[in-house]
């Protein structure tokens, strides 16, 4: 139930490790629940994260890197009504699906030990209702259960609650309702324990804010409170640079085709807009920058891609002098000379646009008809656009955007659109594959004694990106991956 913080000594990089690994499990869940998983669905997901992010060494070490990073996010999440209301909701999913997953047993045991007063029901009360009970227990499916309950009274079997704890069981028909109470099954006590340690967890996020802004922000402000404030906008996935050594050149005369294909809508609204105006500020230029350099742009053109279009409003010395060495410290040649990587789509949803600005990410700032005329013009069918859209009103941009990506592509999505580059990535796979079987019917349908002779169908209008030179002299360590911070 998470009442106590462990005792113990840990390092700021475990806190901060942990806390991720934590965020992993919490926003695979969110988006899980978001695509309409089933309740088993949902708790078999949920169980893979945890094996894979929250498990340790022991069983020692799991409970304590679960305890840690519990009260790691609790710091991070406690600070604004947004995100506690967030936090609350993914803790307790993940709360009620372990316990499900837990022995009958061991689910009376934990309630015994947390002493949280649920009442059993005595021998006598047991008999009175055993055939409402029962007839319960037929009705939802649960035969078995049912059959054992006419046998006897197995142990612990009920528990008895004021009926406006469990609403949702009430809702589905699951429990029994006689004069005010509701008699729960030991097999749906997951939802009257998670109602408990929503109430215990909710309770204890607002003493947490409070502590957090009176003091512990500001006695904490040289160590741990950087890494607090950032973990609520952090991105978990993987960082996308130019140098990797399997990235293909683009040249800038191939990019029209590319962004038709393969650019998500922010980044294809961006580069509609510079050819369009010949002009873009600063932050859009930064946003685009980045995202063309790491979809294999060189640096020589990159400087020929926006020199081209802003020729007719800044020609010649012009663009030196105002726009040049902009691109050159994208690429890391100018200024603190460093490497740096594209935006992540937590980063662009972050931002605001102002007046004749085209960065930041268009189903959070743009109207629901800007979004359907938009996504109609990418021609995505009908129902692509009206999901889409749909999860847009609901604040859920990535997967508005996983489903535009499902549209445009014609194939399942599955991980969610975490960065535009994912996205170009993806799609640049996606279409090789659609190109390749299509060559591979048309050489079939033309092999001898293949029968009747297929039509040929033209192949997908496909412009593949030159492969970057094998490089030369010793070999490279591999490219370090690191966190981006908003």
């Amino acid at each position: 139930m998470y009442e106590e913080p462990p005792e113990g000594e840990v390092t700021i990089e475990e806190i901060e490790r942990f806390a991720l690994d934590r965020l992993r499990v919490l926003k695979g869940i969110e988006d899980a629940k978001v695509r309409g998983k089933k309740s088993a669905e949902l708790q078999t997901i949920a169980l893979e994260l945890v094996s894979t992010h929250l498990k340790a060494g022991s069983r020692e070490a799991s409970r304590w890197k679960d305890a840690v990073s519990h009260f790691a996010l609790r710091l991070a999440f406690c600070r604004t009504e947004d995100l506690r209301r967030w936090f609350l909701a993914q803790e307790c999913e993940l709360f009620r699906l372990r316990f499900r997953d837990e022995l009958p047993s061991d689910q009376v045991a934990f309630i015994r030990q947390q002493k949280l007063g649920f009442q059993s029901l005595d021998s006598a009360e047991f008999e009175e209702l055993r055939p409402l009970l029962v007839k319960v227990e037929q009705g939802i499916g649960n035969r078995d259960f049912a059959a054992t309950l006419l046998q006897g009274n197995p142990s612990d079997a009920f528990f008895k609650v004021p009926f406006e704890q469990v609403p949702d069981l009430v809702a589905q028909r699951k429990v029994l309702l006689r004069k005010g109470w509701a008699y729960v099954s030991r097999y749906e006590i997951a939802h009257l324990v998670g109602g408990r340690f929503r109430a215990a967890l909710s309770h204890s996020l607002n003493v947490t804010h409070r502590r957090w802004t009176s003091h512990l922000a500001a006695d904490e402000a040289d160590r741990l409170t950087p890494i607090v404030e950032s973990l609520s906008s952090r991105y978990l996935g993987e960082d996308y640079d130019s140098s990797a050594g399997n990235r293909e050149v683009v040249t800038a005369a191939q990019l029209p085709a590319l962004a038709r294909q393969s650019f998500p809508l922010c980044m294809q609204h961006m580069f509609n807009h510079v050819r369009e105006q010949h002009h873009m500020q600063h932050q859009g230029r930064l946003q685009l920058g980045l995202f063309l350099k790491a979809i294999g742009l060189p640096l020589e053109e990159a400087m020929r891609f926006w020199r081209t279009e802003f020729a007719p409003r800044c020609p010649g010395d012009a663009f030196e002098k105002k726009y040049a060495y902009n691109v050159r410290y994208n690429y890391g040649k100018e200024g603190r000379k460093s490497d740096y990587t594209p935006y992540s789509c937590l980063k662009i949803i972050s931002s605001q646009p102002g007046k004749d600005q085209a960065h930041g990410c268009p189903y959070k700032v743009w109207s629901a008809a800007q979004l359907s005329a938009a996504l109609g013009a990418m021609r995505l069918p009908a129902s692509a656009v009206h999901e889409a859209v749909t999860k847009a009103k609901g604040g859920h941009y990535q997967l508005a955007c996983a489903s535009a990506f499902e549209g445009a592509h014609q194939c399942d999505c599955d991980t969610g659109i975490n960065h535009p580059n994912q996205y170009y990535d993806e799609s640049r796979k996606a279409l090789t594959a659609q190109h390749e079987q299509q060559q591979q019917q048309q050489q079939e349908g033309t092999a001898p004694g293949s029968g009747t002779k297929l039509p040929a169908t033209p192949a997908t209008q496909l412009r593949m990106p030159a492969k970057r030179p094998a490089p030369t002299g010793p070999a490279s360590a591999p490219p370090k991956m690191s966190f981006q911070t908003s």
